[in-house]
């Protein structure tokens, strides 16, 4: 089974990466479950030395993802961190990254109490910004690390603007953490990126029972490095997590079809409430960045954020829902409720998130697929308790 790579998005998610298995016939990929291969001789293997180095399941997961993000090559990684550690590695001591002030907590944490001690220099800016993220450039400056929508406040960068601006600027790579998004409402690469990462533990898994992360490429010089790297390192994707991660991405396309339609749905419902002041989703058109959101996305996705209003209200929020799971996470079939400020953003400083809008009474809601009726009324009966 060949598959055309200009095929339509959701026929490439059930079938790029994939053939039938040539043992047996099985039309799902098999789950390649081993250490090592036997070889025939001194030199003489059908591929595949050491699983470290290579797996047939790794290479089909990480050869889909590459398809749905219009990459040349992909790489699988222990979990979204590893894959964001592993991009770090194509700099050198002295190099100046610029980052999206408003980014994930435990990038952050990465960027700041282990890569600085590598010597790597960090600037943290508005890149919703276009003007100050150029300001930000100096003549250190190797990459542009984006996250778009930010974790948790979901602002968006401008992809095609910014990697304009980088690559414009000189040898700048443009990094794009889309976890957030998921391939299916927007593709950095063709937007002008260089790099696109995520952890495959959210949306492209979908199903909340693997951790994982991967990186797509477009530079031969990057797959390169990655490919030696992913073998010298070792914090690879086992086996079993790329056989779950290729079962949740034959679903990506209709998944989140469904999370876009209830996350817009919840958005309106939240915006509407007399007992929440704030809500923060790109797919309502008081969001700052509204106009982009339509040009950039493909739908606004699962994620919304909300101010309760005070942390005992957030509190309480968290507390009485009973169809949302209070839990770290997000991009599960299951919808989710978190509380950013002392979960996903707690190694943030606390002076920085008052700053970034990540306030102690925001919650952070992954919209799941279940019936939107029941979800509003389940906020529905958290809030009436306020």
């Amino acid at each position: 089974m060949i598959v055309d790579p200009t095929a339509r998005f959701s026929t490439l998610c059930i079938h790029a990466g994939q053939a039938p298995d040539e043992a047996t016939g099985a039309i799902i990929t098999p789950l390649y479950q081993t250490s090592t291969y036997v070889q025939e001789g001194l030199g003489r293997h059908k591929g595949h030395e050491y699983a470290r180095t290579s797996n047939p399941t790794r290479a089909a997961i990480e050869a889909n993802v590459a398809a749905l993000e219009a990459g040349t090559a992909g790489f699988g990684w222990a979990s979204g961190m590893a894959a964001i550690n592993a991009v770090l590695s194509l700099l050198k001591p002295g190099d100046h990254v610029v980052v999206t002030d408003n980014t994930y907590g435990g990038t952050y944490r990465l960027f700041e109490r282990v890569l600085r001690q590598t010597g790597l220099d960090f600037t943290y800016v508005d890149t919703s910004d276009v003007e100050a993220t150029r300001a930000a450039f100096t003549d250190r400056t190797r990459m542009l690390f984006l996250e778009t929508p930010t974790n948790p406040v979901l602002r968006l960068a401008d992809i095609a603007a910014l990697s304009a601006a980088a690559h414009a600027h000189g040898d700048v790579i443009v990094v794009v953490d889309n976890t957030f998004a998921s391939p299916a409402v927007q593709q950095p690469l063709v937007l002008g990126a260089d790099i696109v990462l995520h952890s495959t533990t959210k949306y492209l898994n979908g199903h909340s029972d693997s951790v994982g992360g991967m990186v797509v490429v477009t530079h031969a010089a990057h797959a390169e490095w990655l490919k030696f790297y992913q073998n010298a390192a070792g914090a690879i994707l086992s086996a079993f997590d790329s056989w779950l991660i290729l079962r949740g991405t034959k679903t990506l396309a209709v998944r989140m079809a469904a999370h876009n339609v209830n996350g817009q749905a919840i958005a309106e419902y939240l915006a509407s409430h007399p007992k929440v002041p704030l809500v923060h989703y790109p797919g309502l058109p008081a969001h700052p960045q509204h106009a982009l959101a339509q040009r950039q996305m493909r739908g606004y996705t699962g994620m919304v954020s909300f101010d309760a209003g005070t942390p005992a209200r957030a509190q309480a929020v968290l507390e009485k829902v009973r169809l949302f799971a209070l839990a770290e996470s997000l991009g599960g079939v299951e919808s989710l409720i978190s509380h950013p400020a002392t979960m996903t953003h707690a190694s943030v400083p606390a002076d920085r998130r008052a700053a970034l809008g990540v306030t102690d009474s925001l919650v952070r809601l992954s919209v799941g697929i279940e019936d939107v009726d029941d979800l509003k009324a389940d906020l529905e009966q958290a809030l009436a308790a306020l």
